[in-house]
């Protein structure tokens, strides 16, 4: 079977064992929170999370090529009254199972609905993991760079002396910072910070994430050509992403109603829906 560029209705851990090993560049994706999304997940408790899990990520750790990125976009909820530990519990056990935990990203959601709650202020944010096998993977930094922003315009106009060397960090901790290194620059490297807008409204899908969210990854963590991999592929945000950056793409959802609309956002109506 050819699993390039396809939908695939069916449970990933099952399906992914029939894709060969070493074959994606990056798998991006949102799994169901604890206790959500009942009707199609089954609504995984946060006790029983790790454990329904883990066979998961080791397929994914099996199809994920030694030089990939493995993101993983998910949060802790709630449970009597203090987020619960099953995201650090599912870390932890990740690295046993071979895992490097090797940066975070934070998604600030720029339009998170307002609201009031006694012991707490609306949640704006959501963590975005980085995984990978081995310390040296692909990455392409340069491909995400952002516009130097105004503040240039007047901090590079006159350089005093310390700004032409590099100004040593006072907490001592080794770093430090070259002002005059940003001359003539139009471009800067990004933070780990993303500030995007939610789109749920219009997806027809209950936790859809913005099409720049899974674009600024893969840019980021492949190439023209390269696989990307999101095993729960909802309303196919990840796949269509790729599709428009020259990416293959694999996408799988237990949800038939998700996978035809996957099919759908992608421009797969040429392809019949894998079963």
């Amino acid at each position: 079977m050819d699993f390039l560029n396809r939908i695939i209705c069916g449970d990933c851990g099952e399906v992914l064992q029939n894709i060969p090993e070493n074959m994606v560049d990056l798998i991006f994706t949102s799994p169901p929170y604890a206790d959500q999304r009942q009707s199609t997940y089954g609504g995984v408790k946060p006790d029983e999370y790790v454990d329904w899990f883990m066979p998961r990520t080791k397929q994914f750790l099996r199809v994920l090529k030694p030089s990939g990125t493995f993101i993983l976009n998910i949060k802790e909820r709630v449970v009597n009254g203090e987020r619960h530990t099953y995201v650090i519990d599912l870390i932890q056990q990740m690295r046993k199972q071979g895992w490097l935990w090797t940066e975070e990203f934070i998604w600030h959601k720029k339009n998170s609905y307002p609201g009031k709650w006694p012991n707490r202020f609306r949640d704006s944010w959501e963590r975005l993991i980085q995984f990978n096998k081995q310390r040296r993977f692909q990455m392409f930094q340069e491909a995400v760079m952002v516009p130097i922003g105004e503040w240039s315009k007047e901090r590079l106009t006159n350089l005093s002396d310390t700004d032409r060397l590099r100004d040593e960090s006072k907490v001592g901790s080794g770093f430090g910072k070259n002002i005059s290194n940003w001359l003539g620059r139009k471009e800067v490297f990004p933070s780990n910070v993303l500030h995007l807008a939610t789109e749920c409204s219009n997806k027809n899908h209950s936790a859809a994430f913005p099409l720049a969210l899974p674009s600024w990854f893969i840019k980021l963590f492949t190439k023209e050509g390269d696989t990307v991999l999101d095993p729960f592929v909802g309303s196919g945000t990840t796949t269509l992403a790729a599709a428009q950056l020259g990416r293959n793409y694999i996408g799988i959802d237990i949800d038939q109603d998700y996978c035809q609309l996957a099919i759908e956002n992608t421009n797969l109506s040429q392809l019949k829906l894998a079963i």
